[in-house]
């Protein structure tokens, strides 16, 4: 049976997706999937790139936060959106962490969550006052941090699955896009919110469905410094418990 006919068999995902990304995985190109399953020069690798539906299932799916691809570091790929691995914690006794700090997206992310949830006020945001903060009812790994995403039932997926180097961005994006569409009609009558960052709304907005249930929640991307202090980005997410600790 040819590449066209069937997708691979050992596409690993949790099983109440499974259908639903064979399916996706079967609209990209040809020639593009015998890249993703040939080629050793992306990342995260085969095994990886699908990680975001391996670990929360669809009935627990209420949100999808899409993200727009990879961290361009195979150390900091993971699967997921905004989840880098190379982050060993959030926070120092400095304030956030130096890996935190250099990522501008995740640093912006989890200050407007510290905003948010009013662990702390717009003009207390430095790293003196995170660190005084008292943190013990608060995580400090990016592993906790990408399972109180899903614990709310956010979906954390970038537009483009894979990263090469930054000049072929837009070409992965471009070939992922048939995933994207098939991905968001089979879910098109489920109520779900689809969380839409930045340029990244209007990339998904030309792949939605002409009829579907999609909430769209749209704000400026977090690499912004605006994404901070947006009222609708606080309002949204001070209903999620992102940065605290399950006790």
């Amino acid at each position: 049976m040819s590449i066209l006919e069937k997708p691979r068999a050992d596409l690993s995902v949790h099983e109440s997706w499974r259908g639903i990304i064979e399916n996706a995985y079967g609209s990209l190109d040809m020639k593009y999937r015998e890249f993703l399953e040939n080629s050793h020069a992306y990342f995260p690798d085969f095994h990886n790139f699908l990680n975001a539906f391996k670990t929360l299932p669809r009935d627990k799916t209420k949100s999808i936060l899409f993200g727009q691809d990879p961290y361009p570091r195979k150390e900091s790929a993971t699967g997921y959106a905004f989840i880098d691995k190379a982050v060993k914690t959030l926070f120092s006794d400095k304030g956030l962490s130096r890996e935190v700090n250099r990522a501008t997206s995740l640093r912006n992310f989890i200050k407007m969550l510290l905003l948010a949830s009013n662990y702390l006020k717009k003009e207390e945001l430095t790293q003196e006052n995170i660190a005084r903060l008292d943190k013990k009812e608060l995580i400090n790994s990016i592993h906790e941090w990408k399972n109180n995403f899903e614990k709310e039932g956010v979906l954390l997926l970038n537009s483009a699955l894979v990263f090469t180097k930054k000049e072929d961005t837009k070409k992965h994006a471009k070939a992922f896009a048939a995933f994207m569409r098939a991905l968001l009609g089979k879910l098109k009558h489920e109520n779900i919110e689809l969380i839409l960052l930045g340029s990244i709304s209007k990339e998904i907005e030309q792949l939605l469905p002409q009829t579907h249930n999609f909430r769209l929640f749209y704000a400026c991307h977090p690499y912004n410094i605006k994404f901070i202090t947006d009222k609708k980005t606080l309002d949204r997410f001070s209903k999620m418990e992102l940065l605290k600790r399950c006790i």
